[in-house]
């Protein structure tokens, strides 16, 4: 009798241990289901996001698309396609302007040419508040110092800032919207040690890139 006394206490020991496993797996089952149901919303919500994102961008590709025929159109007459390239990159219109168009050699005067040219993207320019624009200049490999410039920094720098200064002359641009920047040596387009090489990284590159709040107001609008 004590035996099976203690087997049926050992038994109701069990069932009572097996009783608590179940109803932990159905909790666990529960919270697990309700987390599903969450990570499910949170997806819905990221899927819609990504959509929004897309129209933005699908929106401001044809914006810059627009842009570019237009600069095409307004630089075509007299324009060299070898001093004056313009292309749409990712979501920016990038105008990339060769140094033996804008500037006298060494040096960050502009030539009669370079006025003119900069006088028509100053226009187009100005009729596009919703842009920033940034000049950035860059120079060759090869060192330079003069009583002007201290080195590739600084003509990079000074080159740039010429940029700047004809386009807030030729327009009324918010001049709070132009960054000028100096790019040095260090971004070449072309790695090659030849003359060619060089005269391909002398450049100054103007980037008209869509202000942040008008891709947040696009998708605001959405």
């Amino acid at each position: 009798m004590t035996d099976l006394r203690a087997q049926l206490a050992d038994c109701k020991e069990q069932r009572d241990k097996q009783l608590s496993q179940v109803g932990d797996l159905t909790v666990m089952s529960q919270g697990a289901n309700d987390n599903m149901k969450l990570t499910l919303s949170q997806l819905a919500e990221k899927d819609k996001y990504i959509h929004l994102l897309q129209a933005a961008k699908t929106k401001a590709d044809s914006i810059n698309l627009a842009l570019s025929a237009n600069l095409k159109t307004q630089l075509k007459d007299g324009i060299e396609d070898q001093d004056v390239e313009i292309k749409v990159d990712k979501t920016v219109v990038m105008i990339n302007l060769s140094d033996k168009m804008l500037y006298q050699s060494g040096s960050a005067v502009l030539t009669a040419r370079a006025k003119e040219v900069l006088g028509k993207i100053a226009t187009i320019i100005e009729e596009r508040p919703d842009l920033e624009v940034q000049v950035e200049g860059y120079t060759d490999n090869v060192p330079i110092s003069t009583e002007c410039v201290k080195d590739n920094w600084d003509l990079s720098a000074v080159r740039a800032t010429s940029v700047v200064k004809i386009i807030t002359k030729n327009s009324s641009t918010d001049p709070k919207r132009l960054t000028a920047a100096g790019r040095a040596e260090y971004f070449p387009l072309d790695d090659a040690k030849t003359k060619e090489a060089r005269a391909k990284n002398r450049r100054t590159e103007i980037i008209l890139s869509p202000k942040l709040d008008e891709l947040l107001k696009v998708l605001e609008a959405n």
